[in-house]
C-alpha cells in the first residue's frame, strides 16, 4: 500500500475512538461496532459490509499494541514532513534518504500493517498418536511417519515426557509446512491407552484390589501389585468393608521430585457357589452372628 493511503488512513476516526483510549476502551468499541454492523444483521447491504470491513481493519491494527506503534510512529513521520507523501515504501526514502530504522527493511512496517509481501512462516500441522499406559507414566521415545510433502514420507523421532495425560499435545518446532520465512511447528495429539488394571486420577495411580470375605472378615497382609513390576504389602484391617481405598505414598506419578500415590480399592468377592464343610462354616458363622444387621442403620434412615 502506498504511503499516501497510510497517511489518509484514520483508524481512530473509523473505529470512533480517541488517539489516547487504552486498549481496553478500544476492545469495546470495537465489539459494540461488530455487533452492529456483522454481516448476520446487515443482510447484504454493501455499504454496511464495507464498514465492517474497514472496522475489522481498525480494529486489527489498533488492538495490536506493536502495530498501533508503529502505525501512529508512521502518521506522525508524514505529518512532519520526514516522509514525502511520494513515498512508497523500501528501505532506501525519498531522495535517497534512509527510512530502513522506521521501516526496517523492503518497507515492513507497510507489509505488516497492511498485508504486503511480508515473509511467513508456514502453516502449523498436527498428528495423533497412541501410546500405551506405562509409557505415559514414564516417558518413551515416538517415531512418526507423516505423509509427505513431496514424494517421500517424513519420519520423525521425538521423546514423550515422563507424566503425559491422555489428550496433552507435543509441540516439535520446525517440522512443519513449509514457508518463506521457514517451516510452521509440529504438533502431536497423545492418546493413552488405557490399562487392564491400573488408571490415573490427577498424578494418583488407582487400582482396584479383589478380597476374599474370610480376608475382610479377619484381616489380613496382602500383596499387592504395582506399576513399577514389583509388589508392595499392604494391611487389611480386621472387619474392613467393601469399597474402602488404601493409599500407599509415592507410588503414583513421578514428577521431578515430587510423587503420587498408589490408591487401593478393596472389593470384597464372594464364591458362586458353597458346598460341604465351607457351607456349614458359613451356616454356623451366620448363626453365630445373628444379632448383627448390616441394614439397621438404613431401615432408621428410611423410616425417620
Amino acid at each position: 500500500m502506498a504511503a499516501k493511503d497510510l497517511y489518509e488512513k484514520d483508524y481512530y476516526q473509523i473505529l470512533g475512538v480517541a488517539k489516547g483510549a487504552d486498549s481496553a476502551a478500544i476492545k469495546k468499541q470495537y465489539r459494540k461496532l461488530a455487533r452492529e454492523l456483522h454481516p448476520d444483521k446487515t443482510k447484504g447491504d454493501k455499504k454496511l459490509e464495507d464498514k465492517f470491513k474497514a472496522v475489522s481493519e481498525a480494529y486489527d491494527i489498533l488492538g495490536d499494541e506493536k502495530k498501533r506503534r508503529e502505525y501512529d510512529e508512521a502518521r506522525e513521520a508524514f505529518k512532519s514532513g520526514r516522509i514525502p507523501p511520494g513515498f512508497n515504501g523500501g528501505g532506501q526514502g525519498f531522495n535517497g534518504g534512509d527510512f530502513s530504522d522506521l521501516f526496517g527493511p523492503g518497507g515492513d512496517i507497510f507489509s505488516t500493517l497492511f498485508g504486503g509481501a511480508r515473509q511467513r512462516h508456514g502453516a502449523d500441522m498436527q498428528t495423533e498418536a497412541s501410546i500405551g499406559f506405562k509409557d505415559s507414566i514414564y516417558g518413551t521415545e515416538l517415531n512418526l511417519r507423516l505423509a509427505p510433502t513431496g514424494s517421500v514420507p517424513t519420519n520423525i523421532t521425538t521423546r514423550v515426557p515422563a507424566g503425559i495425560k491422555d489428550g496433552a499435545k507435543i509441540k516439535i518446532k520446525g517440522r512443519g509446512a513449509p514457508g518463506a520465512a521457514g517451516p510452521g511447528d509440529l504438533y502431536v495429539l497423545i492418546h493413552v491407552t488405557p490399562h487392564p488394571v491400573f488408571s490415573r486420577k490427577e498424578e494418583n495411580i488407582h487400582l482396584t484390589l479383589p478380597i476374599t470375605f474370610a480376608e475382610a472378615t479377619l484381616g489380613a497382609d496382602i500383596a499387592v501389585p504395582t506399576l513399577d513390576g514389583d509388589e508392595v504389602t499392604v494391611r487389611i484391617a480386621p472387619g474392613t468393608p467393601s469399597g474402602r481405598t488404601l493409599r500407599v505414598k509415592g507410588r503414583g506419578v513421578k514428577k521431578g521430585s515430587t510423587a503420587g500415590d498408589l490408591m487401593i480399592t478393596l472389593e470384597v468377592k464372594v464364591p458362586q457357589r458353597v458346598d460341604g464343610a465351607a457351607k456349614k462354616a458359613v451356616e454356623a458363622f451366620a448363626d453365630a452372628t445373628k444379632d448383627f444387621n448390616p441394614r439397621e442403620e438404613l431401615l432408621k434412615k428410611a423410616n425417620s
